[in-house]
């Protein structure tokens, strides 16, 4: 699919529930959020039509978030139901209300990621290999024990870390590191994380976005890309290497001569809008067409009223043609939903 500006829309992140088991300080308020009821939130089933309807509009990269997606029961079996190709001629309808019954892709010339704050990783990290998960980003902000408790609001650190081991040990590798750099709280360990490339990892630095979250103003922990390339540069050689199918918006580099690499996700100081080939689908089933808009077209309403799948297809061309040249922090329009509310 091609918007109006002649961007390949190709990439779907799925929001599986708006629920988290941490209080991150960029992404949740500390009074938290008004929870869906469960009956707002997609079922599996229409969330597997969705994104069969998407694989058949030429969508080929496929994501799940959350909120935390390991906290949502039977997540699993949607993973398996979502990695598993259909057999040939397949292609009845099904709305039945377990994913094991819902029509799966069509092939498998696509990949399905998943993005966790890791604390489940390590109850989940081998039956989600098993069921087909092609590749896990793990959130992880800091290094340090008491410094985690701070930024996220509860002492998971070990459990974390333990599911980061186990991911790795079932294979999923690279096993990509995602870090929010925010100065004054977590600068300085950049030199920590870029070590771990030297292990294998992928660590993508990205930089802090201004969500209607904390008091504090975002400007003051807002710290970009070049500069802690400019920090990292100080005590490691780096260089730019290619990209590759997987980094994505990230600009990659690597650190000395390390097998793992290094990435910076720049959308404040050097936005990617040019580049972007993604839509979001919410929990409760809006298509968004930016994560930096408040841009939506309702998928669920017609999911639950019996229309066909041409219908569906046509609401993803609306969100395609509704998607914004680039997005406006700069002008300081921030999005009214969280980031947990949206799905990172």
């Amino acid at each position: 699919m091609k918007d109006r500006f002649g961007r390949t829309i190709s990439y779907l992140r799925i929001s599986v529930t708006d629920r988290c088991n941490l209080r991150c300080v960029y992404c949740m308020p500390v009074q938290g959020i008004s929870l869906l009821r469960h009956e707002d939130v997609l079922r599996y089933e229409e969330i597997v039509r969705v994104a069969r309807i998407a694989e058949d509009l030429g969508f080929s990269k496929f994501r799940l978030t959350g909120g935390e997606p390991l906290v949502r029961k039977g997540i699993v079996s949607l993973v398996e139901t979502l990695a598993r190709p259909c057999s040939p001629g397949n292609n009845t309808e099904n709305h039945g209300t377990s994913p094991q019954n819902s029509v799966p892709f069509r092939g498998k010339s696509r990949s399905l990621a998943m993005t966790t704050n890791g604390v489940l990783l390590s109850q989940y990290a081998r039956p989600l290999r098993a069921a087909g998960l092609d590749r896990i980003n793990v959130s992880l902000d800091t290094l340090d024990r008491a410094k985690y408790q701070r930024i996220t609001g509860f002492d998971e650190f070990d459990r974390v870390m333990a599911g980061i081991r186990e991911a790795r040990a079932v294979g999923f590798e690279p096993l990509k590191i995602n870090v929010v750099a925010m100065r004054g709280i977590n600068d300085d360990e950049v030199g920590d994380f870029v070590r771990l490339a030297q292990e294998g990892f992928e660590v993508r630095f990205i930089e802090l976005m201004p969500f209607r979250v904390r008091a504090e103003r975002w400007s003051d922990r807002f710290i970009s890309g070049a500069e802690i390339r400019e920090k990292i540069a100080q005590t490691f050689h780096i260089r730019r290497t290619d990209e590759g199918p997987t980094a994505g918006p990230a600009k990659m580099y690597r650190a000395e001569d390390w097998p793992g690499r290094i990435g910076f996700i720049e959308p404040i100081s050097s936005s990617f809008c040019s580049a972007c080939n993604r839509l979001r689908l919410t929990s409760d089933g809006f298509l968004k067409p930016c994560l930096l808009s408040d841009v939506e077209v309702d998928l669920k309403t017609p999911l639950r009223t019996g229309v066909p799948d041409e219908e569906i297809a046509e609401l993803f061309e609306r969100a395609v043609f509704e998607k914004p040249r680039g997005h406006r922090l700069k002008e300081h329009r921030l999005p009214v939903r969280t980031m947990a509310q949206v799905g990172g």
